[in-house]
Protein backbone atom coordinates (compact mmCIF):
# COMPACT_ATOMS: atom_id res chain seq x y z
CA UNK A 1 0.00 0.00 0.00
CA UNK A 2 1.29 3.67 -0.85
CA UNK A 3 1.21 6.35 1.69
CA UNK A 4 -1.89 8.45 1.06
CA UNK A 5 -1.53 11.13 3.91
CA UNK A 6 2.29 12.24 4.87
CA UNK A 7 2.47 14.78 8.31
CA UNK A 8 6.41 16.26 8.83
CA UNK A 9 6.88 17.96 11.45
CA UNK A 10 4.24 20.19 11.73
CA UNK A 11 3.49 23.44 13.65
CA UNK A 12 1.00 25.74 13.99
CA UNK A 13 1.05 28.87 16.43
CA UNK A 14 -1.56 31.21 17.28
CA UNK A 15 -1.64 34.35 19.30
CA UNK A 16 -3.86 34.89 21.90
CA UNK A 17 -1.71 36.97 24.35
CA UNK A 18 0.93 34.56 24.18
CA UNK A 19 2.17 32.03 21.47
CA UNK A 20 0.04 29.37 21.92
CA UNK A 21 1.26 26.25 19.85
CA UNK A 22 -2.27 24.04 18.38
CA UNK A 23 -0.06 21.88 16.82
CA UNK A 24 3.51 20.79 17.77
CA UNK A 25 6.11 18.77 15.93
CA UNK A 26 3.19 16.45 15.16
CA UNK A 27 4.55 13.34 12.08
CA UNK A 28 2.17 10.67 10.90
CA UNK A 29 1.25 8.49 7.98
CA UNK A 30 -2.11 6.96 6.89
CA UNK A 31 -1.86 4.36 4.29
CA UNK A 32 -4.09 4.08 1.28
CA UNK A 33 -7.69 2.65 2.44
CA UNK A 34 -6.79 3.35 5.94
CA UNK A 35 -9.65 4.52 8.12
CA UNK A 36 -7.90 7.01 10.61
CA UNK A 37 -9.17 8.01 13.65
CA UNK A 38 -7.40 11.09 14.98
CA UNK A 39 -8.67 11.42 18.44
CA UNK A 40 -8.02 13.81 21.32
CA UNK A 41 -10.42 16.58 23.73
CA UNK A 42 -11.36 19.40 22.28
CA UNK A 43 -8.29 22.27 22.20
CA UNK A 44 -5.59 19.27 21.74
CA UNK A 45 -4.63 20.57 17.55
CA UNK A 46 -7.16 18.22 15.47
CA UNK A 47 -9.05 21.08 13.73
CA UNK A 48 -5.94 22.82 13.18
CA UNK A 49 -4.04 19.51 11.48
CA UNK A 50 -6.89 19.19 9.47
CA UNK A 51 -7.61 22.94 8.15
CA UNK A 52 -3.89 22.77 6.95
CA UNK A 53 -4.18 19.39 5.14
CA UNK A 54 -7.09 20.99 3.33
CA UNK A 55 -4.75 24.17 2.48
CA UNK A 56 -7.45 26.68 4.59
CA UNK A 57 -4.21 27.53 6.94
CA UNK A 58 -0.86 28.02 6.30
CA UNK A 59 1.30 25.40 8.58
CA UNK A 60 3.81 27.32 11.06
CA UNK A 61 6.62 24.97 10.23
CA UNK A 62 6.78 21.48 8.45
CA UNK A 63 4.07 20.14 5.44
CA UNK A 64 1.46 17.64 4.85
CA UNK A 65 1.29 15.76 1.75
CA UNK A 66 -1.59 14.30 0.14
CA UNK A 67 -1.42 12.06 -2.74
CA UNK A 68 1.96 13.02 -3.02
CA UNK A 69 1.23 16.63 -3.39
CA UNK A 70 2.47 19.73 -0.51
CA UNK A 71 -0.76 21.11 0.61
CA UNK A 72 2.29 24.38 1.19
CA UNK A 73 3.37 24.31 -2.58
CA UNK A 74 0.60 22.47 -4.11
CA UNK A 75 -2.50 23.50 -2.86
CA UNK A 76 -4.84 23.12 -6.05
CA UNK A 77 -3.40 19.54 -6.64
CA UNK A 78 -4.20 19.06 -2.68
CA UNK A 79 -7.83 19.96 -3.08
CA UNK A 80 -8.89 17.72 -6.05
CA UNK A 81 -7.81 14.88 -4.31
CA UNK A 82 -9.50 15.14 -0.77
CA UNK A 83 -13.16 15.65 0.10
CA UNK A 84 -13.44 18.02 3.13
CA UNK A 85 -16.29 18.07 5.63
CA UNK A 86 -15.98 20.39 8.36
CA UNK A 87 -17.39 20.16 11.75
CA UNK A 88 -20.16 22.80 11.02
CA UNK A 89 -20.71 22.92 7.35
CA UNK A 90 -22.70 25.63 5.24
CA UNK A 91 -25.66 24.17 3.47
CA UNK A 92 -28.14 26.44 1.13
CA UNK A 93 -31.04 26.31 2.95
CA UNK A 94 -33.03 27.78 -0.26
CA UNK A 95 -31.75 24.78 -2.85
CA UNK A 96 -33.52 21.85 -3.29
CA UNK A 97 -31.26 18.54 -2.35
CA UNK A 98 -30.63 17.75 -5.91
CA UNK A 99 -29.61 21.56 -6.79
CA UNK A 100 -27.27 21.76 -3.87
CA UNK A 101 -25.06 18.61 -5.22
CA UNK A 102 -25.19 19.77 -8.73
CA UNK A 103 -23.68 23.48 -7.42
CA UNK A 104 -20.55 21.91 -6.27
CA UNK A 105 -20.23 19.49 -9.32
CA UNK A 106 -20.34 22.75 -11.63
CA UNK A 107 -18.03 23.83 -9.05
CA UNK A 108 -15.30 21.28 -9.94
CA UNK A 109 -16.40 22.12 -13.60
CA UNK A 110 -17.98 18.18 -13.69
CA UNK A 111 -20.31 18.45 -17.39
CA UNK A 112 -24.16 18.65 -17.17
CA UNK A 113 -24.85 14.92 -17.98
CA UNK A 114 -22.09 13.59 -15.75
CA UNK A 115 -23.20 15.32 -12.48
CA UNK A 116 -26.71 14.55 -13.58
CA UNK A 117 -26.02 10.74 -12.97
CA UNK A 118 -23.36 11.26 -9.96
CA UNK A 119 -25.95 12.99 -8.47
CA UNK A 120 -28.27 9.83 -8.47
CA UNK A 121 -26.09 7.62 -7.67
CA UNK A 122 -24.55 9.67 -4.21
CA UNK A 123 -27.99 10.18 -3.32
CA UNK A 124 -28.57 6.60 -3.28
CA UNK A 125 -25.41 6.13 -1.62
CA UNK A 126 -26.15 7.90 1.39
CA UNK A 127 -29.57 7.01 1.48
CA UNK A 128 -31.47 10.75 0.35
CA UNK A 129 -33.15 9.66 -3.16
CA UNK A 130 -36.44 9.76 -1.39
CA UNK A 131 -35.76 13.46 -0.97
CA UNK A 132 -34.03 14.53 -3.94
CA UNK A 133 -36.33 17.78 -4.66
CA UNK A 134 -37.02 18.50 -0.72
CA UNK A 135 -35.57 21.74 0.08
CA UNK A 136 -32.63 21.60 2.68
CA UNK A 137 -33.55 23.45 5.54
CA UNK A 138 -36.35 20.30 5.86
CA UNK A 139 -33.56 18.01 6.65
CA UNK A 140 -32.78 16.95 10.14
CA UNK A 141 -28.98 17.32 11.22
CA UNK A 142 -28.39 13.50 10.42
CA UNK A 143 -29.49 13.94 6.98
CA UNK A 144 -27.46 17.22 6.44
CA UNK A 145 -24.38 15.19 7.73
CA UNK A 146 -24.99 12.41 4.75
CA UNK A 147 -25.85 15.23 2.26
CA UNK A 148 -23.07 16.91 2.87
CA UNK A 149 -20.84 13.67 2.86
CA UNK A 150 -22.07 13.39 -0.43
CA UNK A 151 -20.83 17.18 -1.41
CA UNK A 152 -17.42 15.51 -0.15
CA UNK A 153 -17.56 12.80 -3.04
CA UNK A 154 -18.68 14.63 -6.08
CA UNK A 155 -15.44 15.12 -7.74
CA UNK A 156 -14.40 11.28 -7.01
CA UNK A 157 -11.55 12.65 -4.41
CA UNK A 158 -8.79 9.59 -3.13
CA UNK A 159 -9.11 11.11 0.14
CA UNK A 160 -11.53 11.92 2.79
CA UNK A 161 -11.20 14.35 5.33
CA UNK A 162 -14.11 14.69 8.00
CA UNK A 163 -13.63 16.96 10.95
CA UNK A 164 -15.81 15.49 13.60
CA UNK A 165 -18.63 14.04 11.25
CA UNK A 166 -20.78 12.47 14.20
CA UNK A 167 -21.04 15.62 16.00
CA UNK A 168 -24.03 16.70 16.92
CA UNK A 169 -25.88 13.46 16.03
CA UNK A 170 -28.36 11.10 17.48
CA UNK A 171 -27.40 7.55 18.00
CA UNK A 172 -28.94 6.30 15.19
CA UNK A 173 -27.58 8.77 12.99
CA UNK A 174 -23.95 7.94 14.33
CA UNK A 175 -24.69 4.66 13.82
CA UNK A 176 -25.48 5.63 9.74
CA UNK A 177 -22.67 7.70 9.38
CA UNK A 178 -19.90 4.76 10.68
CA UNK A 179 -21.96 2.14 8.42
CA UNK A 180 -21.30 4.79 5.16
CA UNK A 181 -17.75 5.16 5.80
CA UNK A 182 -17.09 1.84 6.43
CA UNK A 183 -18.54 1.29 2.79
CA UNK A 184 -16.63 4.45 1.43
CA UNK A 185 -13.88 2.40 2.38
CA UNK A 186 -14.67 -0.49 0.57
CA UNK A 187 -14.77 1.24 -2.27
CA UNK A 188 -11.16 2.46 -2.07
CA UNK A 189 -11.58 5.46 -0.31
CA UNK A 190 -8.52 6.70 2.26
CA UNK A 191 -10.85 8.16 4.98
CA UNK A 192 -9.27 10.38 7.90
CA UNK A 193 -11.49 11.50 10.13
CA UNK A 194 -11.01 13.44 13.78
CA UNK A 195 -13.28 12.68 16.72
CA UNK A 196 -13.57 12.44 20.34
CA UNK A 197 -16.82 10.24 20.60
CA UNK A 198 -14.48 7.05 21.30
CA UNK A 199 -16.91 4.53 19.79
CA UNK A 200 -16.85 5.50 16.70
CA UNK A 201 -12.91 4.41 16.45
CA UNK A 202 -13.43 1.18 18.23
CA UNK A 203 -16.27 0.83 15.94
CA UNK A 204 -14.77 1.17 12.54
CA UNK A 205 -11.20 2.40 12.42
CA UNK A 206 -8.16 0.28 11.39
CA UNK A 207 -5.25 2.63 12.44
CA UNK A 208 -5.81 5.36 15.10
CA UNK A 209 -3.87 8.79 16.34
CA UNK A 210 -4.29 9.96 19.65
CA UNK A 211 -3.50 13.64 20.15
CA UNK A 212 -2.67 16.04 23.30
CA UNK A 213 -1.25 18.95 23.80
CA UNK A 214 -0.63 19.44 19.70
CA UNK A 215 1.69 16.06 20.22
CA UNK A 216 0.95 12.43 19.11
CA UNK A 217 1.41 10.81 21.60
CA UNK A 218 -0.09 7.15 20.43
CA UNK A 219 -0.76 5.72 16.68
CA UNK A 220 -1.22 2.18 15.55
CA UNK A 221 -3.57 -0.35 15.25
CA UNK A 222 -6.41 -0.37 18.05
CA UNK A 223 -4.17 -4.21 18.95
CA UNK A 224 -1.01 -2.17 18.54
CA UNK A 225 -2.30 0.64 21.02
CA UNK A 226 -3.60 -2.00 23.57
CA UNK A 227 -0.28 -3.98 23.54
CA UNK A 228 1.25 -0.47 24.01
CA UNK A 229 -0.85 1.28 26.79
CA UNK A 230 -2.04 -1.69 28.52
CA UNK A 231 1.07 -4.48 27.73
CA UNK A 232 -0.18 -6.72 30.22
CA UNK A 233 -3.79 -9.13 29.88
CA UNK A 234 -6.06 -9.12 32.83
CA UNK A 235 -8.09 -12.08 33.56
CA UNK A 236 -11.43 -12.00 35.70
CA UNK A 237 -12.11 -14.85 37.59
CA UNK A 238 -15.33 -15.71 39.70
CA UNK A 239 -15.01 -18.24 42.56
CA UNK A 240 -17.69 -20.00 44.26
CA UNK A 241 -16.73 -20.48 48.16
CA UNK A 242 -17.77 -23.10 50.53
CA UNK A 243 -19.43 -22.24 53.40
CA UNK A 244 -18.14 -23.32 56.78
CA UNK A 245 -20.57 -25.27 59.03
CA UNK A 246 -19.37 -22.39 62.15
CA UNK A 247 -19.85 -19.43 59.95
CA UNK A 248 -22.78 -18.36 57.97
CA UNK A 249 -20.63 -15.98 56.31
CA UNK A 250 -18.49 -16.91 53.54
CA UNK A 251 -14.84 -16.36 54.21
CA UNK A 252 -12.32 -14.25 52.18
CA UNK A 253 -9.58 -16.90 50.75
CA UNK A 254 -6.60 -15.17 50.77
CA UNK A 255 -4.24 -18.56 50.78
CA UNK A 256 -5.65 -18.75 47.10
CA UNK A 257 -4.77 -15.33 46.42
CA UNK A 258 -1.62 -15.61 48.23
CA UNK A 259 -0.52 -18.78 45.70
CA UNK A 260 -1.68 -16.77 42.63
CA UNK A 261 0.71 -14.09 43.39
CA UNK A 262 3.26 -17.10 43.03
CA UNK A 263 2.74 -18.29 39.74
CA UNK A 264 4.73 -16.90 36.98
CA UNK A 265 3.85 -14.55 35.03
CA UNK A 266 0.87 -13.42 37.28
CA UNK A 267 1.54 -9.47 37.99
CA UNK A 268 -0.89 -8.93 40.97
CA UNK A 269 -4.09 -10.39 42.06
CA UNK A 270 -6.99 -7.69 42.78
CA UNK A 271 -10.70 -7.89 43.68
CA UNK A 272 -12.69 -7.01 40.26
CA UNK A 273 -14.70 -3.98 39.99
CA UNK A 274 -18.10 -4.16 41.13
CA UNK A 275 -21.00 -1.79 42.06
CA UNK A 276 -21.89 -3.87 44.83
CA UNK A 277 -18.31 -5.14 46.12
CA UNK A 278 -17.57 -5.61 49.78
CA UNK A 279 -14.44 -5.99 51.74
CA UNK A 280 -12.33 -8.27 50.41
CA UNK A 281 -13.31 -9.07 46.90
CA UNK A 282 -17.26 -10.38 48.34
CA UNK A 283 -20.01 -8.85 46.32
CA UNK A 284 -22.15 -7.30 49.09
CA UNK A 285 -25.00 -9.73 49.84
CA UNK A 286 -28.47 -7.67 48.38
CA UNK A 287 -31.83 -8.43 49.71
CA UNK A 288 -32.81 -10.48 46.77
CA UNK A 289 -29.67 -12.47 46.26
CA UNK A 290 -29.53 -16.25 46.24
CA UNK A 291 -27.30 -18.16 48.91
CA UNK A 292 -24.89 -19.00 46.13
CA UNK A 293 -24.82 -15.66 45.05
CA UNK A 294 -23.48 -14.34 48.61
CA UNK A 295 -20.39 -16.70 48.51
CA UNK A 296 -18.84 -15.79 44.98
CA UNK A 297 -15.46 -13.79 44.76
CA UNK A 298 -14.42 -12.16 41.91
CA UNK A 299 -10.78 -11.60 41.58
CA UNK A 300 -8.89 -10.13 38.51
CA UNK A 301 -5.34 -11.17 37.66
CA UNK A 302 -2.85 -8.87 35.88
CA UNK A 303 -0.82 -11.74 33.95
CA UNK A 304 1.66 -11.36 31.57
CA UNK A 305 1.85 -14.98 29.78
CA UNK A 306 0.25 -16.42 26.10
CA UNK A 307 -2.59 -17.81 25.09
CA UNK A 308 -0.21 -21.16 26.45
CA UNK A 309 0.20 -20.22 29.65
CA UNK A 310 -3.45 -18.95 30.37
CA UNK A 311 -4.50 -21.86 29.30
CA UNK A 312 -1.80 -23.53 31.88
CA UNK A 313 -3.27 -20.87 35.00
CA UNK A 314 -6.81 -22.16 34.41
CA UNK A 315 -6.01 -25.71 35.16
CA UNK A 316 -3.72 -24.80 37.71
CA UNK A 317 -5.73 -22.29 39.18
CA UNK A 318 -8.92 -25.57 38.81
CA UNK A 319 -6.86 -28.16 40.96
CA UNK A 320 -6.16 -25.36 43.48
CA UNK A 321 -9.67 -24.05 44.39
CA UNK A 322 -10.77 -27.57 44.18
CA UNK A 323 -8.03 -28.81 46.88
CA UNK A 324 -9.14 -25.70 48.95
CA UNK A 325 -12.88 -26.52 48.57
CA UNK A 326 -13.75 -23.75 45.95
CA UNK A 327 -15.05 -23.86 42.72
CA UNK A 328 -14.36 -21.87 39.32
CA UNK A 329 -17.59 -20.40 38.02
CA UNK A 330 -16.03 -18.04 35.32
CA UNK A 331 -12.62 -17.59 33.69
CA UNK A 332 -12.13 -15.20 30.88
CA UNK A 333 -9.97 -11.80 29.68
CA UNK A 334 -11.36 -9.11 30.11
CA UNK A 335 -11.80 -6.75 26.87
CA UNK A 336 -9.49 -3.16 27.07
CA UNK A 337 -11.78 -0.73 25.34
CA UNK A 338 -10.83 2.13 23.69
CA UNK A 339 -11.43 4.87 26.85
CA UNK A 340 -9.32 3.00 28.81
CA UNK A 341 -6.56 2.97 26.16
CA UNK A 342 -7.06 6.80 25.78
CA UNK A 343 -7.38 7.73 29.64
CA UNK A 344 -4.25 5.93 29.94
CA UNK A 345 -2.65 7.47 26.93
CA UNK A 346 -3.32 11.31 27.83
CA UNK A 347 -2.80 13.35 30.88
CA UNK A 348 -5.59 15.97 30.50
CA UNK A 349 -3.45 18.58 28.55
CA UNK A 350 -5.23 21.51 26.45
CA UNK A 351 -2.66 24.04 24.58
Amino acid sequence: MSEMIVIRDLTKQYYQKRWVKAVDGLNLTVQEGDIFGFVGPNGAGKTSTIRIMCTLLQATRGDIFVAGHSAQREPRSVRRSIGYMPDFFGVYNDMLVWEYLDFFGACYDLAPQTRKGLITDLLELVDLSHRRNDRVEGLSRGMKQRLSLARTLIHDPQVLVLDEPASGLDPRARVEIRRLLVELARMGKTIFFSTHILADVAEICTKVGIIEGGRLVASGTPAELQQLVLPHRQIQVEILQQRLPDNPEPEPQQALIAWLKNIPGVLDVEHAAENTAGENGLVAPQENDSEDRKQRVRLQINFNGDDSAVSGLLKALVEQADLNGMGILQFHEGSRNIEEIFMRATKGIVT
